[in-house]
């Protein structure tokens, strides 16, 4: 087979919720018994993205934060890791301050947590609930995702044209379902961020089948050699793939991969 490697998206792909369907888990663990590696390539933090590899029982570099951090469990560091620039993040923490909004930024290894009212019991241990961001040199994100209406759209109309020679802002879509704006610095980009896995697995991006459903999805397919759609992405994101599968909440990753296991492409 001329694959060697998958990169999978999680929200919206791989998951549906928090959770991996089952005919999802079987799929991976077939293609990973023929040899295939499989990348995890998601919006969210590595220590998230580790527990997800764990359950499907893979090893390999971790897309995390949108492709500003690969990051190789077998060492624990970071083969490639993009930051927000200081003056970004003090526009967006003020617009969030200001706004009522759910922020996930990733700094580090902790996640900051700004919700309205109580943040609640049962979060993951990287969590850190806070009432105001406050900015730091020294502490800048690889990603923040914000979800709330006002807050949104004052990020588009305040941020992105001033920002646009360094930040990158696009839509994605969240484990609720829920449309989020999600930022990174520049130089971040599944793409890139696939480049660098690869690199580390020595194998071309030409050899990975890349799927997702999203904006943030598209780098990695214009570098991967196949690409691979759910049925619910946008229409955007349909057509620049090789083949558009069924939904997430139909195990549209996993029909995809029987397809390419049985047939050796699409």
């Amino acid at each position: 087979m001329k694959y060697k490697a998958l990169a999978i998206d999680l929200d919206g792909t791989l998951l549906v919720g928090d959770d991996v369907p089952e005919e999802n888990v079987e799929a991976i663990r077939a293609a990973r018994d023929r040899g295939i590696k499989v990348i995890i390539a998601t919006a969210r933090w590595s220590q998230y993205a580790l527990r997800i590899a764990g359950k499907l029982e893979i090893e390999g570099p971790i897309i995390a934060c949108s492709g500003a951090q690969v990051h190789d469990a077998s060492t624990g560091r970071d083969l490639f890791d993009a930051r927000i620039p200081l003056p970004g993040v003090e526009a967006l923490y003020a617009i969030c301050n200001e706004e009522r909004c759910i922020a996930t930024i990733t700094v580090n290894d902790r996640v900051l947590l700004k919700l309205e009212g109580d943040a609640g019991s049962g979060l993951e241990a990287e969590f850190k609930p806070v009432r105001t961001l406050v900015a730091d040199a020294l502490d800048l994100p690889r990603v923040a995702a914000i979800q709330g209406t006002r807050c949104n759209q004052r990020i588009r109309d305040e941020l992105q044209e001033r920002f646009r020679d360094s930040i990158n802002v696009y839509d994605s879509i969240g484990p609720t379902g829920k449309l989020v704006v999600t930022l990174t610095g520049k130089s971040a980009s599944k793409g890139l961020a696939l480049e660098a896995a690869c690199k580390h697995l020595g194998i071309n991006t030409h050899e990975v089948v890349a799927f997702g459903d999203a904006e943030n999805d598209l780098e990695m397919f214009r570098r991967a050699g196949a690409s691979v759609a759910m049925g619910q992405a946008d229409e955007r994101t349909k057509a620049a793939a090789t083949f558009v599968s069924r939904r997430n909440d139909e195990a549209g990753v996993a029909v995809a991969i029987h397809q390419l296991l049985s047939k050796g492409g699409f």
